[in-house]
């Protein structure tokens, strides 16, 4: 399965950029309306911050590919079929 994360991120992007608030009916500030304010603020700079991550992290594991690659060809990459079946099982279910 691939995960276009260009995609992923012009959603998020789009659906956390602000929006005007029209001053009829913005509520006045109180106490708990601030604590909501700052923690959807909070949540925002969060999920950026996982955006930006997850934008600069490689697609493919380089390192990981080649020492799979590496068992693979010494033959002592092993294969657990008990867990293959198991895992199979528990993704359809």
């Amino acid at each position: 399965m691939r995960i276009d994360l260009n995609q992923a991120a012009s959603q998020i992007a789009s659906e956390t950029s602000p929006k005007p608030v029209d001053a009829e009916n913005a509520a006045a500030p109180d106490l708990a309306s601030s604590g909501d304010r700052a923690t959807f603020v909070s949540a925002r700079q969060s999920l950026s911050a996982l955006v930006s991550t997850a934008m600069s992290t490689p697609e493919v594991r380089q390192d990981r590919v080649d020492s799979l690659k590496q068992a693979i060809s010494d033959g002592t990459y092993e294969l657990d079929p008990k867990q293959i079946a198991s895992s199979m099982i528990d993704e359809h279910a």
